[in-house]
């Protein structure tokens, strides 16, 4: 059986009853594209699911705070760290208001463009798949952002493949999607980017596949914005061999 759609109700062929998109965008410093994320998730078509947005303000010193106030209501929620924690603790701090069947995370850059929700909501609608990637490795054409970001990325997918026999191609790829009772069963430590590590060496100990899909990237650089290095990388590779070997 396809996926339907009745009213807001999507049933998925292992007899799910999705309703509900939960967006979860960890916020910090963004003052100069919070506005424009926004707007885009907005417009952005999930399938039929309602949609519930979770911005979680990450301490920012640079006023986006103040305009998360302005923007927020009509479907956006936002809940203010009063100081900077990272990725992982913003997300678990939204995930404790989270009301919807399915969680994607959405950064607060323009490196992403949520008009490919369809593309990583459709294998969760469809099938019976719990987990879904966007891989920027699979778009042809993709820009890939300088050249130790890229390396970076593909070395942590290879020894990702290699203790987790993972099959992916993209493992600290921004959009990830989690069926929600999934994610919330998961016993997350991580408060910085070691969030992509951690959830990914856990769902595959437990055995769930990763499904990816191609998505096109924008990158930024580091005077642009971006926020993780190489200290980053070497967390990255530590979270990896610590819950294949030590928990």
């Amino acid at each position: 059986m396809g996926n339907r759609v009745l009213g807001v109700d999507t049933i998925n062929r292992k007899g799910e009853t999705l309703k509900k998109l939960s967006i979860i965008i960890p916020c910090y410093n963004e003052a100069a594209t919070i506005t424009a994320v926004l707007a885009r998730v907005a417009q952005a078509e999930t399938c039929g699911l309602e949609k519930e947005v979770i911005v979680v303000n990450d301490g920012s010193t640079d006023g986006t705070g103040r305009l998360l106030e302005k923007l927020q209501g009509d479907g956006v929620k936002v809940i203010h760290h009063e100081r900077n924690q990272g990725k992982g603790a913003a997300i678990r701090t939204a995930l404790e208001q989270v009301t919807g069947d399915i969680v994607l995370i959405q950064d607060a850059d323009l490196e992403y463009n949520p008009d490919e929700y369809p593309a990583l909501l459709r294998p969760m609608l469809n099938d019976h798949v719990e987990v879904v990637y966007g891989s920027r490795m699979l778009r042809k054409g993709n820009r890939q952002g300088a050249l130790p970001f890229l390396v970076g990325g593909m070395l942590l997918s290879l020894l990702t493949n290699l203790l987790y026999k993972a099959g992916i191609t993209d493992e600290p790829t921004g959009y990830k999607v989690f069926k929600t009772n999934l994610l919330k069963s998961i016993d997350l430590k991580c408060t910085g980017f070691e969030f992509c590590p951690e959830v990914t060496a856990k769902i595959r100990k437990r055995g769930y596949e990763i499904k990816e899909v191609p998505i096109s990237y924008n990158p930024r650089s580091v005077s642009e914005g971006k926020k993780i290095s190489w200290r980053d990388f070497i967390l990255h590779v530590f979270i990896l061999f610590k819950y294949r070997f030590f928990e």
